[in-house]
């Protein structure tokens, strides 16, 4: 099949298979098959990992990396729309962010601009299907179902904290818009369970996440505990799932008890944050997930992922209203986001924490795809603008795209790539890969590019074959 013919139902049906592939897969083998050179171990820069997800394709037109303000005005010419916004000065001299951006840009001293990442190119363009590749590295479909990188990382070093998990995820519902696709790479896949990762819908809620339901003791908690295991063995799983599927759900559980009991539970309870520090971060329940990445990175996480949460035609997905809608998304992180870096820099977090902002594609008005590769258009945009609402980045557009990184070994005050100024502003240099900013994340952790595990007699790599190469360019010497 085509990637021009996929289609939602084909990616669930794959993702599904390689989901039952890997339930029925034995214990993945770490260390180094016959013919695979030697483990080269590298020094880390990076403890813990934050990812700051805008989900839904951020237009790097109208954030990061802005262009020629126009105005809204009625009968204007829709082509002449680059940036819905004007541009503001940043920390950086010669660098300007979009209007709404002023925090995240006095920051910027302390950071990495990437202004040329570059999405694959899959035929016509789905959100679950980039998102998948971005948090995977792995293009769907796969034979077995491919880690997220949270989980990669888990399983490589495990739990910094042992009684954090090591893997959290934060803000994105199943409850809304495409659950199923969403779920497929919010997960450890062939790994285990216990890689996988502790979710908190709502960081309002989060302190519910740790402890028992309103109204449950602790001894009914455990009999209810008990009901559970025995329905998991009965369940497919523990009838067609390996020893080792079985075992790592077992500790998964265990995992789940000792944080429930203990001390570090609190960094989950936001009321016990002072009152000036909540009131910055309570732009919604993004800027409060910044807050609980602030409290669990100063408890010992290893890996957090913060999401605007994707939901479609909400939040960063602009298929209309994309000027207004800005406004809104802009507020909900600009604040959140600039003190996140702030607080850990002062608490003396940051050096060794990465923290990454970054979505699965940019967006166009004009095109849809890549100019040199473009794909059927999912929108109609008029050629002259008379509604407000037509009036922003709609279409899926994946030759460029802005990253944020901070921390962890990463320069500061330091830009890397180059767009076109004028229609289309696609990547002109330095042009930016999943795989190169996968293994740019992992190089940071100390974790060598050739890591693999055997599943299905073949070896898995954290990127396609190994290939992936950390960006050297990006890269505080000797950090």
């Amino acid at each position: 099949m085509s990637n021009s013919k996929w289609n939602r139902r084909e990616f669930l049906k794959q993702c599904s298979g390689a989901s039952l592939a890997a339930m029925a897969a034995g214990a993945p083998i770490a260390g180094w098959l016959p013919g695979c050179k030697p483990v080269n171990k590298i020094n880390s820069s990076a403890d813990t990992v934050i990812l700051l997800w805008m989900a839904g394709g951020m237009a790097h037109t109208e954030t990061f990396d802005p262009k020629r303000y126009s105005p809204f005005e009625k009968g204007m010419d829709a082509n002449r729309v680059l940036s819905t916004f004007p541009a503001i000065p940043t920390k950086l001299d010669g660098i300007y962010f979009s209007e709404g951006l002023e925090n995240i840009g006095q920051v910027m001293d302390k950071g990495t601009l990437i202004r040329s990442y570059t999405a694959a190119d899959m035929g016509h363009i789905l959100h679950a299907r980039h998102q998948y590749h971005w948090h995977t590295c792995y293009e769907p479909p796969q034979t077995v179902a491919a880690p997220h990188i949270g989980a990669w990382i888990a399983y490589l070093l495990g739990p910094k904290n042992p009684v954090i998990p090591a893997f959290i995820d934060i803000g994105q519902r199943f409850t809304v818009g495409e659950a199923e696709e969403l779920k497929a790479f919010h997960t450890a896949g062939f790994l285990g369970n216990e890689f996988g990762p502790f979710l908190i819908p709502d960081p309002s809620q989060g302190l519910d996440a740790v402890r028992p339901p309103v109204g449950m003791d602790a001894k009914r908690f455990e009999k209810r505990n008990q009901l559970y295991t025995e329905l998991v063995n009965q369940s497919p799983l523990g009838e067609f799932g390996s020893d080792y599927q079985k075992e790592s759900l077992k500790r998964s559980m265990e995992q789940s008890y000792r944080l429930l009991n203990s001390p570090e539970a609190k960094a989950f309870n936001l009321s016990l944050e002072p009152k000036e520090s909540y009131d910055i971060y309570n732009t919604g329940r993004f800027g409060l997930g910044c807050l609980m990445a602030k409290r669990l990175t100063q408890q010992g996480a290893r890996f957090i992922s913060v999401t605007t949460e994707y939901e479609p035609f909400f939040g960063f997905d602009t298929h209309e209203n994309g000027h207004t809608r800005m406004i809104d998304m802009k507020k909900m992180i600009d604040a959140p986001i600039a003190q996140l870096i702030k607080d850990l820099e002062q608490s003396g977090h940051l050096d060794r924490t990465l923290i990454i902002l970054a979505s699965e594609f940019s967006r166009d008005m004009m095109v849809e795809g890549k100019p040199d590769f473009k794909v059927q258009e999912q929108v109609d945009q008029p050629d002259v603008l008379h509604d407000i609402k037509f009036y922003g980045m709609h279409r899926h557009f994946t030759d460029a795209g802005s990253v944020l990184l901070f921390g962890g070994g990463i320069k500061k005050g330091f830009v890397y790539g180059k767009t076109a100024d004028e229609r289309p502003c696609k990547t002109l240099e330095n042009p930016v890969r999943i795989d190169q900013l996968h293994q740019t994340i992992y190089h940071c952790l100390g974790i060598p590019e050739e890591t693999q595990v055997e599943i299905e007699q073949r070896p898995f790599y954290t990127t396609p074959d190994g290939k992936g190469k950390a960006i050297p360019e990006l890269l505080i010497k000797n950090a």
